[in-house]
């Protein structure tokens, strides 16, 4: 289970175990997930209306987004950013987790609230993750900048990234966006959580009978929806930190089309309303949300399912 169960019985997890189960969540997943992960980047930072009615549009749809970067770029840039990428997301899952089951815990032995509860999911959640997103920030800065440029490259590999980025913007260049970022990720973060806990109930009230004693389906498809559902409520926070991360770095978007600039979260808020109106706000929302159901069901499968491995060797060994 993820979270404190204060009903388990028999060996239990240590914190570097925890770690670990939740960076190879973390790094299975970005690997499944990078493809739709640089489309959703893509069409966040496109300023025209994502329609193939607009003839100024570079990408307008999924299956066309995805022809074009592939005949002008080729098959590997689906992966660009991959290395920044999975060192966010392999650190991330373990930050997360870690502080996500110390936190349940803490609920449960120090509240009089039951760790095993939604709401306090949500809120262990939310906290779990902010920790993890201001450990994690630089990192998703650089995945988001390798993913906007095009061809030529703007940065050669990480080492040059990080050494440009420095030299010309300065080290707070590595936290644009993460007002936003803090701001979405406890609400988002949290929901994931909570909705979790609450389908993997109704997916047990509805299959009483399932023979997957493990709940490998039961994770699965309970944290593919709690994962959509959590997006879609706050994915406009998620396309402010795209468009404030690449400030500064405009001259590897010319190609793409029109290009802006912000001077902060609130000015990036009026201008996306004013330039692209109501629907600008959730541009890239359609790869996102199956972004979201693959990464957030297959990060707490993956997560439960090398938790479930580690305490099995354990009782063996034991």
């Amino acid at each position: 289970m993820v979270g404190y169960d204060p009903r388990a019985e028999g060996p239990v997890l240590s914190t570097t175990e925890i770690a670990a189960a939740g960076s190879v969540a973390g790094m299975v997943t970005r690997a499944m997930i990078s493809p739709l992960d640089l489309i959703k980047i893509r069409f966040q930072l496109q300023i025209e209306q994502l329609s193939v009615k607009n003839p100024r549009a570079k990408y307008h749809g999924i299956w066309q987004g995805c022809r074009c970067i592939f005949t002008e770029e080729g098959l590997p840039a689906f992966w660009k950013g991959h290395l920044p990428a999975q060192l966010l997301y392999v650190t991330f899952g373990a930050v997360q987790f870690v502080s996500f089951e110390m936190l349940t815990e803490f609920v449960h032995t120090s509240t009089p609230y039951d760790s095993r509860n939604a709401a306090v999911h949500f809120v262990c959640g939310g906290l779990a993750a902010c920790t993890a997103s201001l450990a994690c920030q630089p990192l998703d800065t650089l995945r988001t900048r390798f993913a906007a440029q095009g061809e030529p490259k703007v940065y050669r590999n990480l080492r040059h990234a990080v050494a440009t980025m420095y030299r010309t913007e300065g080290p707070l260049t590595f936290y644009r966006g993460l007002t936003p970022t803090t701001i979405a990720i406890f609400p988002s973060a949290g929901l994931q959580f909570y909705f979790y806990n609450i389908f993997k109930q109704v997916y047990l009230w509805a299959f009483p009978a399932d023979p997957d004693t493990k709940g490998n389906i039961r994770n699965l498809v309970s944290g593919s929806c709690a994962g959509v559902l959590s997006k879609t409520i706050t994915y406009p926070f998620d396309l402010f930190k795209k468009r404030l991360q690449v400030g500064g770095f405009e001259q590897a978007r010319t190609a793409f089309g029109q290009v802006r600039s912000y001077r902060g979260f609130l000015d990036c808020i009026v201008k996306i309303g004013q330039d692209e109106g109501a629907r600008g706000y959730f541009k890239g929302l359609s790869p996102s949300l199956l972004k979201a159901a693959v990464s957030t069901g297959f990060t707490l499968f993956c997560y439960e399912f090398f938790c479930n491995t580690l305490l099995s060797l354990k009782e063996r060994d034991g």
